[in-house]
């Protein structure tokens, strides 16, 4: 597997100044008020036109770029924490807090939801995906967004919010009680931890999954609340993720799949009804749609749900057209999971077809932020798909799966800069490498601040004793001790590149090195059983793209 990209790219440095500027300008999502326009609860009616999962689609690309600059993290902490704020909200549970009973409008669905969404034989007699029905027999009325029998994709996808806060951050803030908008103005008090166990604890009692809407259970769903207990087991010690392991055996594979006899996937479900034991609309491409939550938790399964809807689509056959799908969020998972599985003849194509189709734009007064408009002529980037396709800008093969299996824990007993001025100056890269030597790289993230003097500060050193700083290549003196383990460095907003070096041993051995070259221990992939998996892979995919003879058969 390649290792993380060492920098942040232009474009996200943008989408990064947009999304801080998103989280950190107040807005009102209470009951009384109104999300600002620029949070999407738009996109792919009726299943996710709610504004809580652009909350959620924005926290990726944080999580990655964290991985990135795993020696600068306080930005994304500070974005992720508004983001979960909002997700405890009125407008964050909307859905569970305004749609009572059956949806009075089933009768009127628009013609293509029939067979597709809505079963055919209960047509005009059926809830549609997106409709709660809070309420409906046999659960009764449920208050708390959180502790109900459905809404599965609210606690899941916060829980997932959480865990990934944690190992961004390092901080508990989140498992202490914090109050959850309910029925009436009702409130509820959670913790992570508490939210955590009651998601594992009621999958237990009910191991073919929790419904989202009531009669309603999703892979979807299912596959992002399991990442968020994966991910809640690193960074809180606990034991939960093993209910996915057997939800995936016992349900996923057996209910929702369908296989060849010699194992080849053939058909996924949209979701299970299990009040009338139906599996809808099962088909090759399904698959797409959990996949990216699926991938960490089971690489092998998520990669046969990609490679057979890639296959149906023909998207890694360069001798069929790459056709534009009506909802562009579908393109924009096989981009991101093509860069995610080293499908590079996917990822070209794909990457042609996002260029055209989704229109990435610089804009803002000093054309400083980014994100991609999708051709919908609106005031702002469509928050949900933009933030998704950003991760196309940040995984490389394995990045997102190595960051819930082989996360970075050692940056929080590492040198880390904090106190940075965002969103003045920014940090592109910000790394220790083995030697014990940080290396980071600013840039003016704001245009008009380049040149102005500022500071920031440099902690977690072993000792500010024997420190040594460079810029560009050159010693540099403008930085003083403030304590044992911290300096303070003045400079100008501008691109500089930075190297502290915690004593002149590390500094001589350091020489011989790359000064780009990022530390082993952040990317570094131990060798597992998917590499001869990947091999047929990329076998098939050179033929498929008439490169030439298959090296094994050589």
């Amino acid at each position: 597997m390649s290792p993380a990209p060492l920098a942040l790219n232009k474009r996200s440095q943008g989408w990064l100044r947009h999304v801080y500027r998103k989280a950190m300008t107040p807005d009102d999502w209470t009951r009384a008020g109104e999300p600002n326009k620029w949070w999407d609860q738009y996109s792919t009616p009726p299943m996710l036109n709610f504004p809580r999962f652009d909350l959620s689609e924005s926290t990726y690309p944080l999580a990655l770029m964290a991985d990135v600059t795993p020696a600068w993290r306080e930005v994304y902490a500070q974005i992720l924490d508004q983001l979960i704020a909002r997700h405890t909200t009125f407008w964050a549970a909307v859905d569970w807090l305004t749609q009572f009973g059956h949806d009075p409008k089933r009768g009127d669905y628009p013609e293509a939801w029939k067979g597709t969404l809505v079963p055919d034989h209960l047509w005009g007699k059926y809830d549609a995906p997106g409709w709660t029905a809070n309420g409906v027999d046999p659960w009764g009325l449920q208050p708390d967004p959180i502790g109900s029998d459905g809404n599965l994709f609210f606690r899941g996808f916060l829980n997932l919010m959480l865990s990934i806060y944690r190992y961004v951050s390092g901080d508990d803030k989140w498992d202490k009680p914090f109050p959850v908008a309910g029925l009436e103005d009702q409130t509820f008090d959670w913790t992570h931890s508490r939210i955590a166990s009651f998601l594992a604890d009621q999958w237990e009692q009910r191991p073919e999954g929790p419904h989202c809407e009531n009669t309603k259970i999703w892979p979807f769903c299912l596959s992002a609340a399991g990442l968020g207990l994966q991910l809640t087991d690193v960074v809180s010690s606990t034991k939960h993720h093993w209910i996915y392991d057997r939800w995936t055996e016992e349900h996923l594979k057996k209910k929702y799949m369908t296989f060849t006899p010699d194992g080849r996937m053939q058909s996924m479900g949209l979701y299970y009804d299990p009040q009338i034991d139906h599996v809808q609309a099962p088909n090759p491409i399904v698959g797409l749609a959990p996949c990216w939550y699926v991938v960490p938790q089971n690489r092998p399964l998520a990669e046969m749900m990609y490679q057979t809807a890639v296959t149906t689509l023909g998207w890694n056959n360069p001798a069929f057209t790459v056709m534009r799908p009506p909802d562009l969020r579908f393109l924009t998972m096989g981009l991101v999971l093509a860069q995610e599985f080293g499908d590079v003849v996917t990822a070209a194509r794909l990457r042609t077809s996002v260029e055209e189709w989704c229109e990435p734009r610089f804009f803002g007064s000093d054309d400083g932020e980014f994100g991609f408009w999708f051709r919908l002529g609106e005031e702002y980037p469509r928050g949900q798909m933009s933030a998704f396709l950003m991760l196309g800008e940040l995984v490389e093969e394995g990045s997102w799966w190595r960051l819930f299996n082989h996360p970075n824990l050692a940056k929080f007993d590492q040198p880390t800069v904090v106190g940075v001025d965002y969103p003045k100056i920014g940090l592109s890269r910000a790394f220790n490498d083995e030697d014990g030597v940080l290396h980071f790289t600013t840039y003016p993230a704001t245009a008009p601040h380049r040149g102005d003097p500022t500071t920031f500060r440099v902690e977690h050193l072993r000792s500010s004793a024997s420190i040594t700083v460079r810029r560009d290549n050159a010693d540099y003196d403008r930085w003083h001790s403030t304590a044992a383990n911290v300096i303070e460095i003045d400079t100008d907003i501008d691109a500089h590149d930075f190297e502290v070096f915690a004593a002149t041993a590390a500094r001589s051995q350091t020489t011989t090195r790359s000064k780009s070259s990022p530390s082993p221990s952040t990317t570094s992939v131990r060798a597992t059983d998917l590499d001869a998996f990947s091999a047929v892979r990329d076998a098939g995919l050179l033929l498929i793209s008439g490169a030439g003879t298959c090296p094994c058969c050589a």
